[in-house]
């Protein structure tokens, strides 16, 4: 077992399979809902989920499965699960799990193999599925005795969830879910909690108080810890300006005093000037990603950097670290807030130059024409939903546009596959969000590109009557690539045209969605309010101008001080 303070138990029991060990352990682990789709290596596993009680959400294709249980999991916290058979069933669940492992979240893998004495024969629908997934997940299993099951599941769900969280991989052998045993072994695992560094604590504070120019910088790690509240109360207490990740997003509320909005390549002007005219960068739970940073050795050029992180991995790994924090996000926070908060910082200058930056540099939505303007679109979606909204996203142009016009009042509120980027993340992961917060206004936002990549989930939402809205962004290309292409390759368009789509309408009521369409300004707001009425799930098909960009945008190997922005208002051009 690779938690070494377990604490081994056996238990002696009427003879039961492997595969009713399995339901069994997941039922005591608390599990309530498991996506995925059943096949032949499988079976056994399905046939012990009759009259269970987990929930079993049967997806159409078993990408689909990985990626409503990553939704799951970030919206509840809990470790979310799904199967699939062996061969393709398993290799279909490949794309999920690397998008889990990218983004840090807590999944439990389960998959159904041929019988141990066929395995490496090249049976039917056999494939080495471990091998295959070893970069992929933190750990991963082939269980060879029935009376194990119970004991790896539950090192599986410990595995998945501590430390820094990530997908596992459990494979179980078709003689194993039907072998009987009438011993199990199970494990305790008790809370292993890291003692906080104080030295480096101690440190932190004093650098924080020598800079002159600090600034907070969030990372998705700060949610995955449970420290949003700590997080903003060192904020609030503090003062100190903030940017976020794209995964952080939701950290800090949209509106909240100091938060100047994303960094990166298509982050804020506020929010990239912010960073590269710090001198002190406090990172919570962030790994310098290439689209946060930019150009890496022109990334904040002045400032030293204070790194809390639970991850050794990540210190220095792409950025040299000051001083380093390793261990628990939350009591990190709260240990410095403490410090820190006992005298003022003297930082006034700094915030009202932010503040500043902030407001001068904020977006508008006053494009001319009478097409519906996306980002437009968005704020007023999110702000009509309120703190109930919830949006998952798939990826390109509408992905930036959400993280940058829509406004969130807390992390799980915002879904997207932020490492991997994920085309086709977006109505699956809508679909285990709404599972998860049946009484929030979830809204799956696509594009027509990503839409058509998983497009078969409707036939779910369908038979679930999960009343998940969708939101489609047509702009009839491959917009994110066809805008680099305008850009980076001299208007040289090649393979972006998306003019032949079907009518989405037209397909997603032959799913029994209910679907409409606008193309028009002055039909959003009714749009809007119908789309979140529907008792159902409800697509809303939105035709935009194909030649829209996203603004403000970093050009690739530039640093993040190199903003490329929307000419038509520098110019004046609009209203």
């Amino acid at each position: 077992m690779t938690a070494v303070a377990a604490i081994a138990t056996k238990a002696a029991n009427p003879p039961r399979s492997g595969a009713r060990l399995l339901v069994s352990t997941l039922e005591r682990l608390g599990v309530e809902v498991v996506f995925g789709y059943p096949g032949g290596a499988i079976m056994p596993v399905y046939d012990a989920l009759t009259g269970s009680g987990l929930k079993h959400i049967l997806v159409r294709h078993e990408q689909g499965a990985a990626f409503a249980a990553d939704a799951y999991a970030r919206s509840t916290g809990k470790v979310g699960v799904c199967m699939a058979t062996s061969g393709p069933g398993a290799t279909n669940l490949i794309t999920g799990i690397a998008n889990a492992m990218m983004d840090s979240v807590p999944m439990v893998c389960i998959t159904g193999n041929v019988a141990t004495h066929l395995m490496g024969t090249d049976a039917f629908q056999e494939i080495d599925i471990l091998g295959v997934t070893l970069p992929l997940v933190k750990h991963s299993w082939v269980v060879r005795d029935p009376a194990d099951v119970p004991a790896v599941i539950e090192e599986a769900f410990h595995v998945a969830r501590s430390g820094r969280p990530g997908p596992v991989l459990v494979d179980l052998p078709k003689d194993i879910q039907v072998g009987m045993t009438s011993d199990d072994f199970g494990f305790h695992y008790p809370n292993e909690a890291a003692p906080l560094d104080h030295a480096a604590i101690a440190e932190a504070e004093q650098v924080i108080r020598a800079a002159e120019r600090p600034l907070i910088y969030i990372g998705g790690g700060v949610k995955i810890a449970g420290a949003v509240a700590a997080l903003r109360d060192f904020a609030e207490r503090t003062g100190i300006p903030t940017v976020s990740t794209l995964n952080a997003l939701g950290s800090i509320p949209t509106g909240a005093p100091g938060f100047l909005g994303m960094l990166g390549m298509h982050g804020t002007q506020a929010a990239n000037e912010a960073v590269q005219e710090s001198d002190l960068l406090i990172v919570f739970g962030a790994r310098f990603d290439d689209r946060a940073t930019g150009k890496l050795n022109e990334f904040a050029p002045h400032a030293k950097v204070v790194h809390f992180d639970i991850d050794p991995a990540e210190i220095n790994k792409l950025r040299a670290v000051h001083v380093p924090v390793i261990g628990d996000l939350k009591a990190g926070i709260e240990a410095l807030t403490t410090r820190v908060t006992a005298a003022p910082l003297t930082i006034d200058p700094w915030v009202i130059r932010c503040t500043s930056s902030a407001r001068r540099n904020a977006f508008r939505y006053d494009a001319p024409g009478e097409g519906v303007y996306a980002p437009a679109l968005l704020n007023e979606l999110s702000r009509t939903a309120g703190d109930s909204f919830v949006a998952a996203c798939d990826v390109g142009q509408h992905q930036m546009w959400v993280a940058q016009h829509c406004e969130f009042s807390r992390p799980e509120a915002h879904l997207t596959s932020g490492g991997l980027g994920a085309m086709g993340y977006g109505l699956p992961a809508g679909l285990g969000a709404k599972m998860a917060s049946p009484e929030a206004h979830v809204v799956t936002v696509s594009g027509d590109g990503s839409f058509m990549m998983n497009i078969q989930e409707l036939a779910t939402l369908r038979r679930y009557g999960v009343a998940l809205k969708i939101v489609l962004l047509d702009n009839s290309s491959l917009g994110l690539v066809r805008q680099w292409q305008e850009l980076f390759f001299a208007e040289n368009y090649s393979e972006v045209d998306l003019s032949d789509n079907p009518d989405f309408v037209a397909v997603a009521q032959a799913f029994g969605i209910e679907a409409f369409m606008i193309d028009r300004r002055d039909q959003v707001t009714d749009g809007i309010a119908r789309l979140l009425a529907a008792p159902g799930p409800c697509l809303m098909h939105v035709l935009i101008d194909p030649k829209e960009n996203v603004w403000p945008l970093v050009p690739p190997g530039k640093s993040n001080g190199e903003m490329m922005h929307d000419t038509r208002f520098d110019e004046g051009d609009l209203a």
